[in-house]
């Protein structure tokens, strides 16, 4: 998986997102000042397309409407606006068409200024893309890969919202837990990672181990220039991607693991290698 899956681009002349508090916007009037917000805001380098070739199955969302603009149109969010949202779920389709074993999970976990007409907007829009793909609410240990070809499902959206009540192809959002560790600390980070899933539902859920540090206001203040990738992603992915070798899939293991910037090290095939182990079981 990737995290902030869709902030490969986003545009520094949008209005700052209502994700960010009031001081942020006010200081944000300032083009300067978008454009530090960028080096922070991206934490990816591949568009969806590139993500899917790469290996990633797995998409962390976040969306909402512009302020200001007329009509329900909704678009990617991290400070800043990304693409819409609708032209992300093209491109990712447009992938499944030609790939028909493939199956992603798309998890809108964070909404901003969203009133119900804009939740409808966007359902629809999920639904209308994806047609007959969608996989329909379902225990979480009946969906295998061999489940999804046989009914020709390609998507599980995970929406975390409580209208997701009101469509069967909709799974709630407490059946994709993420835990966030919330630190810069690459060791207090790993040792989260440990702790969550010794803790993670034994059935019943899926569940992402969010392998990425947060920068808190003093690190931005400290390396406003460098950016996000160069201050705390390259230095620290080789770590992290040591800690994902030593990992076990299955019941209690890992699940889906999220990185930023996931092309700077092997990260999707060190992953996706993880499950030659559960073969090695079964065999033995």
């Amino acid at each position: 998986g990737s995290h902030d899956s869709f902030s490969y681009w986003v545009d520094e002349k949008s209005p700052v997102g209502p994700d960010q508090a009031t001081a942020i916007k006010r200081l944000a009037r300032i083009s300067l000042v978008r454009k530090i917000m960028k080096k922070w805001s991206v934490t990816q380098n591949l568009t969806f397309k590139e993500q899917l070739e790469g290996g990633i199955r797995y998409f962390d969302l976040r969306v909402s409407p512009k302020p200001g603009e007329i009509g329900q149109e909704i678009y990617f969010i991290h400070g800043l606006f990304g693409i819409k949202v609708w032209d992300g779920l093209k491109e990712i389709n447009t992938f499944l068409e030609q790939h028909p074993k493939e199956v992603i999970f798309l998890d809108f976990n964070h909404f901003y200024a969203m009133d119900d007409s804009h939740h409808h907007f966007l359902i629809n829009r999920i639904c209308s893309v994806f047609e007959s793909k969608l996989c329909a609410d379902e225990c979480v240990e009946y969906v295998t890969l061999q489940y999804m070809w046989k009914k020709k499902h390609q998507v599980l959206i995970f929406y975390h919202h409580p209208l997701y009540q009101e469509y069967p192809f909709l799974w709630p959002g407490n059946k994709m837990p993420a835990p966030w560790a919330n630190t810069t600390n690459v060791h207090k980070l790993l040792q989260f990672l440990e702790t969550t899933l010794e803790e993670r539902s034994r059935y019943g859920t899926f569940h992402v181990s969010q392998a990425v540090l947060t920068p808190r206001v003093k690190t931005i203040a400290r390396h406003l220039v460098r950016g996000l990738k160069n201050t705390l992603v390259r230095r620290n992915l080789p770590m992290i991607l040591n800690w994902v070798k030593e990992q076990k899939p299955g019941v209690m293991g890992v699940n889906i693991i999220t990185s930023d910037f996931v092309e700077l090290v092997d990260f999707a095939a060190t992953v996706i290698a993880l499950n030659d182990r559960l073969l090695e079981e079964g065999e033995s």
